[in-house]
């Protein structure tokens, strides 16, 4: 059974003129604030749900951030894949971590779980962030 098929709207090709202007992952506040500064009269409720469907959808890739706060941008690959992210300016990068989906269904299998899945977010500085705080601390 195929997924219905959402409406194109001016909201949502708003939000997605946004997140196509940046490689960063942005909240939905950060989204609502640039829409707001290129003069779209758009809700931060509309935001949130549109940001959500996007998700759904495959679209968009979300990150917790250290505070929790779901953020957002577009997918850059269709494979599974986990995040490096800068705690200071939230660059991210894509990574690989060989061998985690093995490791993660045999956990699971160890514990009687079938379709396993996960999330994996790390957490750093960035070598910029990291050069301009003066050092490695």
């Amino acid at each position: 059974m195929s997924e219905p098929r959402r409406r194109t709207t001016r909201q949502r090709l708003a939000v997605d003129a946004v997140l196509r202007s940046t490689s960063d992952f942005l909240s939905a506040q950060q989204v609502h604030l640039r829409l707001r500064e290129a003069g779209e009269g758009i809700g931060l409720a509309t935001v949130y749900r549109t940001l959500g469907q996007m998700f759904e959808d495959g679209r968009l890739d979300m990150i917790r951030g250290i505070d929790g706060e779901a953020k957002y941008r577009f997918c850059t690959t269709d494979r599974h894949h986990h995040h490096l992210v800068c705690r200071e300016c939230g660059s991210a990068v894509e990574v690989d971590l060989p061998g985690t989906e093995t490791w993660m269904s045999s956990i699971g299998g160890d514990y009687g779980y079938t379709d396993v899945s996960h999330t994996i977010e790390l957490f750093g500085r960035c070598g910029p962030c990291t050069t301009r705080a003066g050092g490695d601390g």
